[in-house]
């Protein structure tokens, strides 16, 4: 089967990049470096992090009354799945929404004692929640430090230009 894209390395030695070769409906080009690639596989993280967090009041006991903490882990779950589906909408992911993600994980680690204080919570919430909580900081702190570590597209293009060829 052929693809409509094809990778063309850099005479610098520099990442590849992707060049739509024949017409075709490819409008979602691939992640050309190891960059783009890690961010997409956070965003896929994020996203089943999320999803599992959403779904979880029908797979474990979260609270013995009330029912405020399926609230909360639905509409939680919902916001870190849609996070991640933005995340994943970009070849090279939104290092912006990184910032929420970490937030997000802080919420749900923080959110059991929170609601413990008006009805008892169950164990299996206070782990669930803090291993998805662990799991989006870390996601988050991992995508804000290569955001962090990122040179700009015009300090690199002024690093190009200003280069003088080896002797």
């Amino acid at each position: 089967m052929a693809t409509p894209l094809i990778r063309r390395p850099e005479g610098d030695g520099a990442s590849p990049q992707i060049v739509l070769t024949g017409a075709g409906p490819a409008e979602y080009y691939l992640p050309a470096s190891r960059r783009g690639i890690a961010a997409q596989a956070s965003a896929v993280l994020g996203l089943l992090t999320g999803v599992w967090v959403a779904l979880s009041p029908w797979f474990i006991t979260l609270q013995y009354q009330g029912s405020n903490a399926a609230a909360v882990n639905l509409i939680s779950g919902l916001a870190v799945a849609a996070v991640g589906a933005f995340a994943l909408a970009s070849p090279r992911g939104f290092p912006g929404l990184q910032l929420g993600n970490l937030l997000l994980g802080i919420w749900l680690i923080i959110a059991g004692p929170i609601l413990n204080q008006k009805f008892p919570i169950a164990d299996p919430m206070y782990w669930s929640n803090s291993w998805a909580g662990g799991v989006l900081i870390c996601l988050a702190v991992a995508g804000l430090a290569a955001a962090a570590l990122r040179v700009s597209p015009f300090t690199d293009a002024m690093n190009r230009l200003t280069r003088r060829p080896a002797r």
